[in-house]
């Protein structure tokens, strides 16, 4: 089972490229991110129109997650646990295969310091809990998405340039890697400990021309699913096409 990872960064105008990509059999599990669309107005019968299946979490304007699958999606959970108050869609998770799968989009976090960082570290706490209530099923969980995290120096092109940036704050990274103590594994880093990638180019100063990205993107696998990965890589291919999003696809295969 190949799943796959991509902030589309709206779904109504990234629509083709987006089953195009899937049509063209990249993967059989995708997690979308920043859909930037309310349920009744996501384009569900394209999808369909391909045999896939949808799950959604949206509201208007921003945010937005939802899970594509060729199986049908089970058990859906729209929304993260731990904050009745929390309007932001931001957060899906569903059974496919026997294999647990969330897509994640977490917040921002800037500007430093304020509200909107307290409120990225408030949702990275709950979402910690959750990933270790995940982990009692015993069963593979993947979480992908686009974390808003840069995890180590690595990952960025200009790591000078990005101090103090709430992706790369001490206590972002810190609470991300709380999810490895806790018995994830960063999917890419498990095959790839020290090569550079990068999953989010900028639409700004050429970024995308002169490779000036970030690594914010991540499939985390808990021990079962990390017992069965078998391969994991970026797909740069839709970056390059006209009018892209900013990220591109991150995915990795499971050999259940």
């Amino acid at each position: 089972m190949r799943i796959a990872s991509w902030n589309i960064n709206s779904i109504k105008s990234r629509l083709d490229i987006v089953i195009n990509w899937l049509d063209s059999g990249s993967c059989d599990v995708l997690l979308l991110q920043e859909t930037k669309s309310q349920d009744e107005n996501f384009p569900r019968d394209a999808f369909e129109s391909i045999g896939w299946h949808v799950a959604i979490h949206g509201q208007k304007s921003y945010n937005g997650v939802a899970i594509a699958s060729r199986l049908p999606l089970l058990d859906v959970v729209a929304g993260l646990p731990g904050d009745d108050d929390d309007e932001q869609a931001r957060y899906i998770e569903a059974s496919v295969n026997d294999v647990r799968v969330a897509s994640i989009y977490l917040p921002n976090g800037n500007p430093v310091p304020g509200p909107k960082f307290d409120y990225k570290l408030q949702w990275m706490r709950r979402l910690n809990r959750r990933a270790s209530a995940l982990l009692a099923s015993e069963k593979p969980v993947v979480l992908g998405g686009d974390f808003n995290v840069i995890p180590t120096d690595r990952d960025c092109y200009d790591p000078l340039g990005w101090e103090g940036d709430a992706l790369t704050r001490p206590e972002s990274r810190q609470e991300f890697r709380k999810l490895a103590y806790a018995g994830y594994s960063d999917a890419l880093r498990a095959l790839h400990p020290e090569t550079v990638f990068y999953t989010y180019w900028d639409y700004q100063a050429g970024a995308w021309q002169r490779d000036n990205g970030v690594r914010i993107d991540h499939l985390m696998l808990s021990p079962e699913a990390t017992d069965k990965l078998h391969d994991v890589g970026i797909d740069k291919g839709p970056r390059g096409l006209e009018k892209p999003s900013d990220h591109t696809p991150i995915w990795c295969s499971l050999q259940l």
